[in-house]
């Protein structure tokens, strides 16, 4: 128990260290004192204005999306009992990524329906998933196999959408990719809601996913209403990852890397790996971030770029040990 909330106020300390680097790094550098300065209270410099309006709400949406993709791959990962489960291999963020574009492209002045039509793509693509996997019980192979075809099925909507509006599709490039280019303030009030109160539900819902990998029997002798419960934790976990593709994109891979690395370091009690993967996915892709903001400084790389680089040798490690 020690071992694991030192780990947690380690982890928490990392996560409030990459948004400090995240905001003090760039094209300009702000010092820390000047950081702590700013946050307190002095607005009349050039460096405050790039701090408030520019750096400062990209590493919250940064940090917003890192916590709801962990903590959407933690949940699938138990209710699969797959590691290899993550939003955005399994399809889930191609159903949210086809509504989403479909909206940001057929109707462009309806803005606010982003996150609830990207949840109602993410939920069928969860479902439709579930039900091609499913035959006397859910295996590993057959829901990677399921979520492989379900996730091209969608991609090829994604790209004739992309045709069929040719006109109107610069502004969809970046969000295919995964960026956190020109992400301000309504971008975090259009997030934080959906990170709050989902979160809050997938903490509550940690001693079921403890129960779920037991395994259903033992689950349904224990008590639990396995099925209804697997529907509730997929809701769950597809509105987290619906809310952060409406904002930033087809971003992959924070939500394989992460929850796997949490589960390595803390164990797989959900009490812990849940608030350590969401502290962890806070630290990965802020420094992610940082990190495609500066490499080719002054061109910016999208950072759906180095969480693809990351997270792809990571995937074949993963599925070399599993098959």
């Amino acid at each position: 128990m020690k071992k694991r909330i030192a780990l947690l106020v380690l982890f928490a300390a990392s996560a409030v260290g990459a948004m400090l680097l995240s905001v003090a790094k760039g094209s300009a550098d702000i010092p820390l004192e000047e950081i702590f300065a700013i946050l307190g209270g002095a607005h009349d410099t050039v460096h405050a204005q790039i701090l408030w309006n520019i750096r400062l709400p990209r590493t919250i949406v940064a940090a917003l999306v890192g916590v709801n993709l962990s903590l959407s791959g933690a949940i699938l990962q138990a209710i699969l009992r797959n590691p290899l489960a993550d939003p955005h291999i399994i399809g889930i963020s191609s159903g949210a990524g086809l509504a989403g574009i479909f909206i940001m492209l057929a109707l462009p002045g309806a803005a606010l329906l982003i996150t609830p039509g990207a949840f109602v793509g993410a939920m069928f693509a969860a479902f439709l998933i579930y039900i091609l996997a499913w035959r006397d019980g859910i295996r590993p192979t057959r829901i990677i196999l399921a979520g492989v075809a379900v996730s091209t099925f969608l991609g090829a909507g994604i790209s004739a959408m992309m045709i069929l509006y040719s006109d109107r599709v610069q502004g969809a490039l970046m969000w295919m990719v995964g960026g956190l280019s020109a992400r301000t303030w309504p971008h975090v009030e259009m997030l934080w809601p959906y990170t709050l109160g989902a979160g809050l539900l997938a903490m509550l819902a940690a001693q079921r996913l403890n129960i779920l990998q037991l395994g259903d029997d033992m689950a349904r002798g224990i008590g639990l209403a396995v099925e209804q419960t697997r529907v509730m934790l997929t809701a769950i976990a597809a509105l987290l990852a619906a809310s952060a593709v409406s904002v930033v994109g087809l971003l992959g891979f924070v939500g394989l890397i992460v929850p796997h690395a949490a589960r390595l370091m803390i164990g797989a009690d959900y009490r812990f790996l849940l608030p350590a993967a969401a502290l962890l996915g806070i630290g990965v892709l802020t420094l992610s971030d940082t990190a495609a903001r500066l490499l080719f400084a002054p061109l910016e790389l999208p950072v759906g770029i180095i969480m693809a680089a990351l997270g792809a040798p990571f995937f074949l490690y993963l599925l070399r040990r599993q098959l």
